[in-house]
């Protein structure tokens, strides 16, 4: 039985300690949190489990084998780093830490003690996103472009931008779904409450190839819309993750490129291009919880020493895109090349 402590019993904690409490191969030893009266419904629902609210007492405890962290980004790299320096496998929430520094270190502290290291990229772990890279890698072409939307009203953060809260998703998404890297970033938003982070903002980037995508958040939308668009040379895919059934639909739609461009007069719209309107699938998903499929993988990974999917790397990677997005707001846009942020291989 692997010993697992879960640390910060806020908005995220209860579906960590839930799910770790509840998971094969897992005893779970020790929930934390700095404010002991949050920690109340844990000794109704688990009276077993220990209760502290001092973070030494998880590192200190033989007991615990891993740590899961869901704690404020500011306290996730001193709170991961010193759960690895104590032996412990990390699985922390998303963002993995607050700048590529600390998240770097945090990726080569795990491999030097040969510990497992996860991030909280949720979303790559349900059907649909799965699904949806499956369709990506084995049917639709050429990757042409990414399109998401992530917008609500609320919940307004004060420690991180809307970067950092909602795009993460995206780009944890795009992270797993697309077959190449981006390679700059640019992005453009505003505060519109005077001394708090951004609450909306438009990111673009760019990769090598002619694949571009676009990720839209926004804290102060009359209506809750989380949309994707993947488009390529054979099928397009819409995700809406707020569809009841039916998240993932695949249109056999897309353009036919033909002829010369000196054709017709140099008409080369004419000559090139042309429409194709086909049928629209909805492939069945399974109906599981994401976060207990991420959390059976944890479990293994230790078991086995294997890597997780969203492992340090893919949380470095992410960061970043965030961080670099940070620096292109606050220049009103200008293009970052993502080479230009500290990079690992």
């Amino acid at each position: 039985m692997i010993g697992v402590a879960v640390v910060g019993y806020g908005y995220w904690g209860p579906n960590l300690v839930r799910n770790f409490a509840s998971a094969a191969g897992v005893r779970l030893v020790t929930v934390c949190d700095l404010n002991r009266e949050r920690l109340t419904p844990v000794s109704r629902s688990y009276p077993t489990v220990k209760l502290t609210d001092d973070f030494e007492d998880v590192l200190r405890d033989p007991e615990v084998a891993a740590v899961a962290i869901a704690t404020p980004v500011s306290t996730h790299f001193r709170l991961a780093m010193s759960a690895l320096m104590a032996g412990k496998h990390v699985f922390v929430e998303k963002p993995i830490a607050s700048s590529t520094e600390e998240a770097q270190r945090l990726v080569e502290e795990a491999a030097r003690r040969k510990l497992v290291l996860a991030v909280d990229h949720t979303f790559i772990h349900t059907e649909a996103v799965r699904k949806m890279r499956e369709i990506v890698e084995d049917s639709l072409g050429d990757v042409y472009y990414y399109d998401s939307v992530r917008v609500n009203l609320g919940l307004f953060q004060h420690d991180v931008n809307v970067i950092w809260d909602l795009a993460v998703h995206d780009l944890s998404i795009m992270d797993y779904v697309l077959p190449a890297k981006p390679v700059a970033v640019s992005a453009t938003g505003m505060s519109h409450v005077a001394g708090e982070p951004a609450n909306i903002a438009y990111l673009n980037l760019l990769f090598d190839n002619n694949l571009i995508a676009h990720v839209h958040v926004n804290w102060l939308a009359p209506v809750k819309v989380r949309r994707t668009l993947v488009g390529g040379s054979r099928r397009m895919i819409v995700y809406d993750d707020l569809e009841p059934s039916e998240k993932i639909k695949v249109y056999d739609k897309g353009i036919t490129v033909k002829g010369d461009p000196g054709a017709n007069g140099g008409n080369a719209y004419q000559a090139l291009v042309g429409y194709r309107s086909g049928d629209m699938w909805a492939p069945h998903l399974a109906v599981t919880e994401a976060l207990g499929t991420e959390i059976r993988e944890f479990v293994q990974c230790i078991e086995k020493a294997e890597t997780p999917i969203a492992d340090g790397r893919a949380g470095l990677r992410v960061v970043r895109i965030l961080e670099a997005a940070t620096q292109s707001l606050a220049q009103r846009g200008r293009m970052i090349e993502l080479e230009d942020v500290r990079r690992v291989a």
